[in-house]
């Protein structure tokens, strides 16, 4: 821009115009993808919400056939019951689910990670304690505790949904150690 001789303005400097630009286009192309995904849906405990992805769709058919249908959705047994807890897990799962789920480097058929698999045994443990206490209260060691998916693997989603299965071998010797 030309600025005539004794004039005052100054050219606006291009790196705030940039900036302000690369703002915006970054909360609107973050926005239009919440918008797309459905995001404000995870916030509630609407079971259709894990159906977003088709890929959860065995799991919440499987859910809507189970013994669990009438007494539990889904954050009863995969989130933690605490309110912080629950609402950094649902953030860390969305990122993570997300990021797979966009990049298409999800595992199919899809499977419960360790954290995962850890907040499902306390839940189960938690609704279930009065029947179970007796089996999983006295572990010396809760890391090397039988599971309750595995021996009711099909409670929650029906089908093998990546719960359970055959116990590996260090898990059957650490099994057979604590009962001696």
């Amino acid at each position: 821009m030309r600025v005539k001789e004794g004039s005052t303005r100054e050219a606006w400097p291009l790196g705030p115009i940039l900036l302000s630009v690369a703002l915006g286009a970054l909360a609107g192309i973050g926005a239009y993808t919440f918008r797309y995904a459905e995001g404000l849906s995870y916030l509630k405990t609407d079971p259709k919400a894990c159906v977003n992805c088709h890929i959860m769709r065995p799991q919440y058919d499987g859910w809507s056939k189970s013994s669990h249908h009438a007494v539990a959705v889904c954050v009863d047994c995969h989130l933690p019951q605490a309110f912080f807890a629950k609402y950094a897990t649902k953030t860390e799962n969305g990122w993570r689910h997300g990021k797979l789920f966009t990049t298409q480097t999800f595992r199919e058929p899809i499977e419960i990670g360790k954290r995962g698999s850890e907040i499902l045994q306390a839940n189960c443990v938690r609704c279930h304690e009065g029947l179970v206490h007796a089996m999983v209260g006295a572990s010396a060691n809760p890391q090397r505790e039988l599971r309750c998916v595995h021996c009711h693997i099909t409670v929650g989603h029906g089908e093998r949904a990546g719960l359970g299965g055959p116990l590996r071998r260090t898990e059957v010797e650490a099994y057979d150690h604590e009962r001696r």
